[in-house]
């Protein structure tokens, strides 16, 4: 679920199909900088209801995957469900 979300926003933004947004696609390789990358994180965390930060950790789709997962599992645990 997260990474089809994150696939699907990032094509949207740099104009290409999803299925070649990989989990190991780098940002960088893509020709996202990190201001556009601050901006897909404030999407997602408006998407997901989560506060993510941003931090030099997350370089490809994987990282940012599993951030947001990371999130959402302590989400989920301190409200019980």
């Amino acid at each position: 679920m997260v990474f089809e979300k994150i696939r699907e926003m990032l094509a949207e933004k740099i104009d290409c199909e999803k299925e070649t947004i990989l989990p190991e696609t780098k940002f960088t390789d893509v020709g996202i900088d990190s201001l556009d990358v601050t901006e897909l994180v404030m999407n997602l965390e408006d998407e997901f209801g989560v506060e993510i930060g941003m931090d030099a950790s997350i370089e490809t789709v994987a990282d940012l995957v599993a951030k947001i997962e990371r999130k959402l599992e302590a989400k989920n645990a301190a409200s019980g469900s």
